[in-house]
């Protein structure tokens, strides 16, 4: 656990620190995610990417969901991220059934139609990167039939009693975040049904998945809630007025004595949302709207090249 003056200051982690905190954290959302993937009905035996596998918690997940005779590569841009994630596949005893690569979500280091679905959580949509680009990459690498889906965490109440606080740190940079003031509203996470429209997907659906924690929390849940205040709200001190920054101290600091997650009543919950859609039959014509005029315009020169001779 970090000392008060490592919980208030608005550096970024390290990224041991920081994976650390991911680790702790999955302890609360790991049910949550499970339930999301078990509703993909990802088909037995199939071989799917995980596009920013992160330290590779969900594509643990998700080799589960497709079997012994299914695979899935996981891929990160961060080489740190993908050792810590290669190390609990090892321990899990699935190397097998995953295999990671590094490399970027913006140009994938695959071929046009190499898996039969694609999924990314808490990356694409959550990058600070326009989505429409990325669901179509992501699209480009999924066979004909196949499907394209993006998990995101999407909403939390996590300080019961207090709305106001709650409300003013979610006003912060780091609340909205990775919204920004004055980006425009169609690049938002929950207008990602757009995304998968643009990008040529047929079927797009959205579902909700809730999860929660209440008291009595088990040490797991306690630590992983700690990490997520920490992960949520990082560096707010200078947005917030001093009442504010007061009762932030008060409540969400484990050393204080009203530490909220101690409270015999504490309860609190979240939400992620899973966009989901299929790739159409054709989709690479269908992508590049000039391929079937370039087709004609050589039909019609064969043809006169026929006629000529």
């Amino acid at each position: 656990m970090e000392n008060e003056e490592n919980s208030t200051s608005s550096e970024a982690p390290d990224t041991d620190t920081y994976i650390q905190r991911l680790m702790v954290f999955n302890t609360l959302r790991e049910p949550t995610l499970r339930s999301a993937i078990q509703a993909l009905q990802l088909p037995s035996g199939s071989r799917g990417l995980d596009a920013g596998c992160g330290i590779g918690s969900h594509t643990l997940l998700l080799a589960e969901a497709v079997g012994p005779a299914g695979h899935v590569t996981g891929l990160d841009l961060s080489p740190e991220f993908l050792v810590y994630a290669k190390e609990i596949v090892e321990k899990a005893g699935l190397s097998e059934q995953i295999s990671f690569q590094e490399g970027d979500v913006n140009k994938l280091p695959f071929d046009n139609d190499t898996f039969d679905w694609v999924l990314s959580v808490d990356c694409v949509g959550y990058a600070p990167l326009e989505s429409l680009p990325l669901v179509k990459e992501l699209a480009r690498v999924v066979k004909p039939g196949g499907s394209v889906a993006i998990i995101a965490w999407s909403s939390e109440k996590l300080l019961p009693g207090y709305p106001l606080l709650e409300a003013h740190l979610n006003a912060t940079f780091s609340g909205i975040a990775p919204f920004t003031e004055g980006k425009s509203p169609e690049l938002h996470l929950l207008r990602a049904l757009g995304w998968f429209r643009d990008a040529g997907l047929e079927e797009p659906t959205v579902r909700t998945f809730a999860g929660d924690a209440y008291a009595p929390l088990t040490d797991d849940l306690r630590s992983a809630l700690i990490a997520l205040f920490q992960m949520r709200w990082p560096g707010v001190e200078s947005e917030l007025t001093q009442e504010d920054w007061a009762e932030y101290r008060r409540l969400c600091l484990p050393e204080s004595p009203d530490f909220i997650l101690s409270h015999p009543d504490y309860y609190a919950f979240f939400t992620y949302s899973m966009f989901h859609g299929k790739v159409a039959r054709g989709y690479g014509s269908r992508t590049h709207p000039i391929s079937p005029l370039l087709r004609r315009i050589g039909q019609h020169l064969l043809l006169l090249f026929c006629m000529s001779v």
